[in-house]
């Protein structure tokens, strides 16, 4: 009878996994390791069995086998790692993995079991940050097994655990010079704070259309750039007023906010698509007067006019009364360019109604407007029984100078003419 060769073995073995056959996979590879003991992939097959079956003193060695013959494979000092460790050489086992990383920086399995590892040698802080690494590339839930699962809500934990820990490290470190700053604004600071330690995120632009450089990332911006806001809000029961007939009389003038054609990916919208839950009553859009809308709030529209709105051609100003639904929520979302900012007058305005930009969250308050970046991630809230409605209108950010704003707008509506084709 003619000998098969090892690789008509090898062929036989992986064959028989493919279809289950277990041991008689086990047998054909014991059988070619008995007659070529360095034969790379036999000497894997057969430590992954012995690891699997609990014995990592008989793994081990064939593992480093397989490694020795081929050093491309990441997988095997993986392997090699966890004999390590059920040996409980967590030297050795570090060793082994920073080795399958070499191979694979991107390995999330050797990233988590390398964050482990750090964390069994009392490394807690050098384990989150390795925990960090492996949460930036994990894949979908979906796509990990239940094991990988429970390691990832580990990594989770971990990471969160070191972010409280490392921001009153920091505070601690600095408390003693807060003293000293008696009265100094110091929300920027501390902001800066949680961001470094991991407690919030760093929020920056993100327009969806068209984004100016040099402009700062400031949620709110400070009253004092505005000195017409006062006028804005001296009017409040002027508006009300004017809203609560349109309200009464004109329902049917509301339209839904977010009207995506049907072949838009909805993503975030998928509640409030063609939704009244989010509606609005228009007095400008896109730069167009609503005629119609501002006959129905005329001492509305004429204090609009006297205000510095943001006027561009085919852009603006847009200028709304938005009327949102009690217990709904307007998911997180950026507006189209940091060149200009929006401005909120509440004016129905149940409790429980909150605003985030970037990480600050603020409550409105009736009789007061703000300005704000909305090309920075931002969401609402209206956690009420009660329907809640805010003006909503754009002003130029006022760190952009008027020659710019004429660049701006010539450039931006030669951008909506070429994508018109």
């Amino acid at each position: 009878m003619q000998r098969l060769t090892p690789e008509v073995l090898a062929s036989q073995a992986e064959m028989a996994e493919r279809l289950g056959r277990k041991a008689e996979a086990d047998r054909i590879w014991q059988a070619l390791i008995d007659e070529a003991p360095d034969h790379q992939r036999a000497a894997y097959a057969r430590g992954r069995r012995f690891l699997e079956a609990g014995d990592a003193a008989a793994a081990l060695p064939l593992l480093q086998t397989a490694e020795a013959k081929d050093r491309k494979h990441a997988e095997t000092p993986l392997y090699i790692a966890l004999a390590h460790r059920m040996l409980g050489d967590l030297d050795s086992a570090l060793a082994a993995i920073d080795r399958a990383l070499a191979l694979d920086p991107y390995f999330f399995v050797a990233l988590i079991s390398k964050a482990s590892l750090l964390e069994a040698k009392g490394k807690p802080r050098a384990a989150a940050r390795c925990y960090a690494d492996a949460i930036k590339i994990a894949p979908s839930l979906d796509a990990l097994g239940p094991t990988m699962r429970i390691a990832l809500s580990r990594a989770q934990s971990a990471v969160a655990q070191n972010a409280s820990a490392l921001a009153e490290h920091l505070h601690r470190s600095t408390a003693h010079l807060r003293p000293k700053l008696a009265g100094e604004r110091l929300e920027r600071f501390d902001e800066s704070l949680d961001i470094v330690a991991g407690l919030k995120r760093r929020y920056v632009h993100d327009p969806i259309l068209f984004y100016y450089p040099g402009l700062p990332a400031t949620t709110f911006y400070d009253r004092s750039l505005f000195p017409w806001l006062k006028t804005l809000e001296a009017a409040t029961p002027v508006i009300v007023e004017e809203l609560e007939a349109v309200l009464r009389e004109d329902s049917n003038r509301f339209s839904p906010y977010i009207q995506l054609p049907p072949e838009a990916p909805v993503n975030q919208w998928r509640q409030l698509n063609h939704s009244m839950l989010w509606s609005t009553f228009h007095l400008w859009r896109d730069g167009v007067r609503q005629d119609a809308n501002c006959i129905r709030c005329p001492r509305t529209a004429a204090l609009l006019e006297q205000l510095p709105m943001a006027h561009q051609q085919g852009f603006g100003p847009t200028a709304l009364f938005s009327v949102l639904s009690p217990h709904t929520t307007i998911p997180p979302h950026t507006g189209s360019t940091n060149v200009r900012l929006l401005t909120h007058l509440p004016l129905i305005l149940p409790p429980n109604c909150r605003f985030r930009v970037g990480n600050h969250v603020r409550q409105w308050r009736m009789g007061e407007a703000w300005v704000f970046d909305d090309s920075i991630d931002h969401e609402a809230w209206n956690d009420s029984d009660e329907t809640r409605v805010i003006l909503i209108f754009d002003v130029w950010n006022p760190l952009v100078r008027e020659p710019e704003r004429t660049l701006i707008s010539a450039l931006m509506l030669a951008l909506k003419a070429y994508n018109a084709d």
